[in-house]
């Protein structure tokens, strides 16, 4: 490996300020789910999010456990990695839960003021098994609070509101 190349890696593993802004999220909070799964009103469901920094304060660790209910997942779990690939200059995300099989990924930018994420992939929909576009718009509101909408296109190319998670530091 030449001089420059280990620079290169180097640079590729070292923190910069993108990974700050990860640090208002570390922490536990209560959360308030609403789930839009067609026309009317949402379910609505509760839960503990915890998200701990990791590896080094590369990646915001996130640990969901819902409360129990009686809905269609009554004991939800949750878990994701948030990131800032300072390769291909933008943010990252991943998530799993035992809801499903698959694995979401997104990927997405930061507004100027660092308080508006906007992440986005294509997947297929599991109900559909059509390809649709996702979403997702995290606003952080303050030091203790912070909202998660998911919108999705479907092959009509209409966006809909299917999820919105709020955040209250506990």
């Amino acid at each position: 490996m030449t001089e420059q190349e280990m620079e290169a890696m180097a640079r590729c593993g070292a923190l910069c300020e993108h990974h700050e802004k990860f640090r208002p999220f570390e922490g536990t909070f209560r959360t308030e789910v609403k789930m839009w799964m067609g026309p009317g009103e949402p379910m609505v469901s509760t839960g503990t999010m915890v998200n701990t920094l990791d590896l080094g304060g590369r990646f915001l660790r996130q640990e969901y456990t819902g409360d129990a209910n009686d809905g269609p997942f009554p004991s939800f779990e949750g878990r994701g990695f948030w990131g800032y690939n300072t390769v291909d200059k933008c943010y990252e995300s991943v998530w799993i839960d035992n809801a499903g099989t698959m694995m979401m990924m997104d990927t997405g930018q930061v507004d100027e003021a660092g308080t508006m994420w906007e992440m986005g992939c294509e997947m297929t929909c599991p109900m559909s098994g059509e390809r649709m576009k996702k979403r997702s718009v995290i606003r952080l509101i303050d030091h203790d609070h912070h909202v998660m909408q998911m919108y999705h296109t479907g092959p009509d190319g209409t966006e809909v509101k299917c999820m919105e998670i709020t955040y209250t530091r506990a």
